[in-house]
């Protein structure tokens, strides 16, 4: 399964588990890095949610799209949690953006997931990643 299509899976079942008020993602019939994927994710969304709100300046994330917020948490946990390379987080979780969310919503999310790179990435510790990518 690429990055895409297991990302896209995960997007999909967090997005869906947010907008029933589910306790948790319906993981049936997922692939197994999309399974991981959203389970971390949904596991971490009140620290994640928290990193957002540091750099998404004149933004709540309770009023964010919940498209973007889901995105959003998704590439936050990447960059905190593996070592995939920043460039295909920020690539991968834009093209989300551009296939599920608005016409702006692209560059909304590079800018708040760029800005969370010198915080979740400083080069001093660059070495510490995970190195399964982490799913």
């Amino acid at each position: 399964m690429s990055g895409s299509s297991f990302r896209q899976e995960a997007l999909l079942a967090l997005y869906a588990a947010e907008a029933s008020n589910a306790r948790a993602p319906d993981l049936d019939g997922l692939p197994p890095r999309a399974r991981r994927l959203a389970t971390a994710v949904w596991a971490e969304r009140e620290r994640l949610d928290d990193l957002l709100r540091e750099v998404a300046t004149g933004w709540r994330v309770e009023r964010m799209p919940a498209v973007d917020r889901n995105i959003l948490r998704i590439g936050a946990w990447e960059l905190a949690e593996t070592d995939t390379p920043v460039g295909v987080v920020l690539s991968e979780a834009v093209e989300l953006a551009k296939r599920f969310s608005t016409a702006r919503s692209g560059r909304f999310v590079n800018g708040v997931l760029a800005a969370l790179v010198p915080k979740l990435r400083p080069a001093d510790d660059a070495g510490d990643r995970h190195p399964s990518g982490g799913c």
